[in-house]
């Protein structure tokens, strides 16, 4: 085992709570174990992803976090006893694994809360407010410390609760966590005084304005979340542990407006000073470990890290915090075993928090154990499948329902959290089955196929495997993508799967019937403007091909963005033209991520042009148009293409054809991988 991270396998204490090591499953929504979003039940999908992770090697888990007061339905979860008597039965086969369980409990999420186009219909009519209330009271659930903008949405704003609605909430967190220790539950984690949510809102300056015994100074605003841990160690003893999931710094500029890292800013939310002394209070009032990271909902990259921010973004921040408190901290965001077990072993942290690696890899940490880290699929922290909430100009959540409603699903792992839909069932009739393309589509139909007892066939035009995934994973700071092409290709290897590279299919006829998987992928779609043929395609130049110094990127949608950021890292001096008001202006990917991209150009001060079309391409510069007509010439060294793609399937139809990826339709990863993964299944 490599020594770098024993330090990860040393015990540890939450009050009197022994943990057996140092690796925390941090909360993920969808991994409830009463249900997401939904009528509280004892979620068994939910108790099987905990009891997976359990059962390899990790030491704390905390479940999803649960409401108080679900939203859906306005239960309070402490008047269902059915769902902890169903826990309490779970509970002794959990132990069995030696790791330790605290349920995380929430308030809620206040402005925080993710409107969607149907909720703005809801709430701003009067009789579609009245008749959707016992199923969901928007009043209620985005209510928040002060009146305030949501983040999502201006057209569904949340009102100041009352004292005795916060009464009633502190009492619920209270007997909430009594029927967890009654039911087993080694210890709660309250949420949060954290990433700006309900808790959180009560403590930041920029949105609590009250003028009562819960706003004002420090004591006041911080009243809500001391009052929960002194009802509930009232409730359920000095003995039983109570976390905090906690933000050391706000990281905000103002209302949907985040910090950078690296960027000077005016904190509005919580810097270090006022931290240090919360901390101090919070520890005091009888919170026994601070679960933490940085960030909120307006810069909510810190919490909800994407592939452009840093490894161990928030490490540095918790590792100040620990001098000034007594009790453990916790550390997550993009954390790495290595700077995790360097911090504890220097005493500077006690935990290190991993959430999304699990649904990747539930067995990664076991696997990192016996050495066999190349089995570990990688997180590429796109955020497509367990988290895609979308937003863009004038444009609330755009996140697809049964994306709202089944959260901590993976992009890269079809199975997770979606076992009874895609699970590999062994056929009774082995067959031979050709596959035209070695892209990532290509590459899983014949990994799942393969697991399934067929004999796949790989048909590879070019020498290598990996198709446009090789380009789409080029740029400097998308490491963990191209972790995830060397996973495939040694799935390949190590599955033994048949492979014909150099060879381009052009007939499928001379398969004599056999099924035939189609994954050929897509062309580029080029503007015909004049002078395009002086446009680098997106592909040619993340495949190598040089630029100039001032660069214009014909596109802003994710991939034009992600050029532009590269482009900008490298020391270019990127523009960008985008024919739509905003950028990355499409559905399916993540704020925490397009909000990153946008803040970003603005700090640096990336020229952007949206509303824009490009209308000519000359020797040094291109030529643009506004949406009232006017043109514009825009001095330029070089130009990306980056306009979308078209699908381009080798066949369409047929007898015992099927199509996978962009060749179906252009999408994204986890569109290719479940798309493949459910062929694979057919066959």
């Amino acid at each position: 085992m490599r020594k770098d991270i024993e330090p990860l396998l040393t015990p540890w204490k939450i009050g009197n709570c022994e943990i057996k090591n140092r690796i925390v499953l941090t909360s993920m929504g969808g991994t409830d174990l009463f249900g997401w979003m939904e009528m509280n039940h004892f979620d068994k999908d939910g108790a099987r992803f905990i009891m997976e992770v359990a059962k390899n090697n990790c030491g704390l888990l905390l479940p999803g976090c649960q409401p108080v007061y679900n939203p859906m339905f306005g239960q309070w979860l402490f008047k269902n006893k059915k769902m902890f008597k169903d826990l309490a039965e779970w509970m002794p086969e959990f132990h069995k694994t030696g790791a330790k369980l605290f349920i995380q409990l929430t308030a809620g999420f206040g402005r925080s809360f993710t409107v969607s186009e149907m909720m703005e219909k809801l709430y701003n009519n009067k009789v579609l407010r009245a008749l959707s209330k016992p199923v969901m009271d928007l009043d209620k659930i985005t209510a928040s410390a002060s009146p305030s903008p949501n983040r999502w949405s201006d057209k569904l704003p949340s009102r100041e609760m009352t004292k005795e609605e916060i009464e009633y909430f502190i009492q619920a967190f209270a007997k909430s966590a009594k029927l967890c220790k009654d039911a087993g539950v080694d210890g709660v984690e309250i949420h949060a005084v954290h990433e700006g949510y309900l808790l959180d809102q009560f403590t930041l300056k920029y949105v609590n304005k009250r003028t009562d015994e819960y706003g004002g100074s420090l004591e006041n605003r911080y009243r809500f979340a001391i009052e929960i841990v002194k009802a509930i160690k009232k409730e359920c003893g000095d003995d039983f542990p109570v976390s905090l999931r906690y933000s050391v710094v706000s990281k905000t500029k103002g209302f949907r407006e985040g910090a950078l890292p690296g960027e000077e800013y005016t904190e509005v939310g919580r810097d270090f000073e006022e931290s240090i002394l919360a901390a101090k209070a919070l520890e005091e009032a009888g919170y026994d470990m601070l679960n933490c990271d940085n960030g909120t909902y307006d810069a909510w990259y810190w919490a909800h890290p994407p592939v452009y921010m840093p490894e161990n973004c928030n490490l540095e921040y918790v590792e100040k915090l620990k001098p000034h408190v007594g009790i453990p901290l916790v550390c997550a965001g993009r954390m790495t075993l290595e700077a995790g077990a360097k911090s504890v072993k220097e005493g500077k942290l006690d935990g290190v928090g991993f959430a999304r690696n699990f649904l990747a890899d539930p067995e990664w940490f076991t696997k990192v154990l016996n050495g066999q880290e190349q089995e570990i699929r990688p997180c590429i922290h796109c955020h497509n499948g367990c988290f895609n909430m979308c937003h863009y100009k004038g444009v609330p959540n755009d996140q697809d329902l049964s994306d709202s409603l089944h959260l901590s699903r993976c992009a890269v792992n079809a199975e997770m959290m979606q076992w009874n839909k895609h699970k590999i069932v062994k056929t009774d009739k082995p067959r031979t089955v050709h596959i035209v393309g070695g892209g990532i589509g290509g590459m899983e139909v014949a990994r799942v196929l393969k697991l399934r007892g067929h004999n796949p066939i790989i048909y590879e035009k070019s020498d290598v495997l990996g198709g446009t995934f090789i380009p789409a994973s080029a740029e400097s700071y998308k490491y963990r993508l191209r972790q995830l092409l060397t996973w495939y290709r040694y799935q390949m290897e190590k599955l033994g799967v048949e492979i014909k590279f150099n060879t381009e299919i052009k007939d499928i006829n001379q398969f004599k019937g056999e099924p035939v998987v189609i994954a050929t992928g897509s062309k580029p779609r080029i503007l015909n403007v004049p002078g395009k043929e002086r446009m680098i395609e997106a592909c040619e130049y993340l495949n190598g091909k040089k630029v100039g110094d001032k660069v214009a990127v014909i596109g802003g949608g994710l991939t034009g963005s992600e050029i532009a950021y590269e482009l900008e890292l490298q020391g270019h001096h990127p523009i960008i033209i985008e024919m739509k008001d905003d950028l990355v202006a499409q559905k399916g990917v993540c704020l925490a991520n397009s909000s990153y991209l946008r803040e970003y150009f603005a700090w640096k001060k990336v020229p952007v042009y949206l509303e824009t079309m490009l209308k000519e391409v000359k020797e040094k510069s291109i030529v643009v148009t506004n949406k009232e007509g006017k043109e514009q010439e825009i001095e330029c060294d070089s130009v990306i293409s980056s306009v979308g793609y078209i699908p381009t399937p080798l066949v369409t139809k047929g007898s015992n054809v099927y199509l996978v990826g962009d060749c179906l339709q252009v999408g994204n990863l986890r569109s290719v991988i479940w798309r493949a993964y459910e062929v694979a299944m057919k066959i």
